[in-house]
């Protein structure tokens, strides 16, 4: 299957950053907001904050722009059966290497087992996928079975954003300019209810990271 990957993830800074693991990449747009794309973290294992994720997972876990793999490796050593997606080979191939399994995929494309997830994932920002949290959030309706949950990592602070963004390594702008969304919690709780989910908890982590978990309404 080809992915179409317009936004630069497949190839270039970001991939050789998830191959190094390492890399001052973020997504900019055009008016001075920035979102650092922590590299370093996000290619370690997972942390007390993910941990707490982890524990929140139930019945077969997919996780929707897996990057270097670190969910679905420590999922995986739990016994669970987990499927990362992501528009980066080189993710997929970090993901495979950490013993997880993991394909090229985008959440738009057909998946296997649509309808039969128990979990799915949307950590590190990737709420912000494809600039329309609604539309992100139906389709994920779509993949997990009648009683399935989602767990998001939501933006800090209280905001509700669409923005047109392009991938910078340092301040230099690399690719075209995309669709992205920064979303806090109060703002997906609202999208939630509009798109077939309800909010059953919110947490925050000690390191500041704030997360909210969604049940599918049958």
């Amino acid at each position: 299957m080809t992915v179409h990957d317009p936004q630069g993830w497949s190839s270039g800074p970001y991939a050789a950053a998830i191959r190094t693991q390492q890399g001052d990449l973020s997504l900019r747009d055009a008016e001075g907001w920035y979102l650092p794309l922590d590299l370093e973290r996000w290619t370690a294992a997972a942390d007390a904050g993910d941990r707490a994720v982890l524990r929140r997972c139930r019945g077969r876990v997919l996780d929707i722009g897996c990057g270097a793999g670190r969910l679905v490796e420590a999922l995986s050593r739990q016994g669970h059966t987990v499927l990362g997606i992501d528009v980066c080979p080189s993710a997929v191939s970090a993901t495979v290497c950490r013993g997880g399994a993991a394909l090229h995929r985008s959440v738009f494309d057909p998946l296997p087992d649509e309808g039969g997830w128990g979990t799915a994932l949307l950590i590190d920002g990737n709420i912000g996928i494809g600039g329309d949290p609604r539309r992100l959030l139906l389709r994920i309706r779509s993949l997990v079975h009648g009683h399935g949950q989602l767990l998001v990592e939501t933006a800090q602070e209280d905001v509700d954003e669409r923005r047109r963004v392009r991938i910078h390594v340092g301040r230099r702008p690399v690719g075209a300019f995309f669709p992205w969304a920064a979303v806090g919690a109060a703002a997906l709780d609202r999208h939630a209810r509009a798109s077939g989910w309800t909010a059953t908890e919110r947490w925050s982590s000690a390191e500041g990271r704030h997360f909210l978990a969604l049940r599918a309404l049958a």
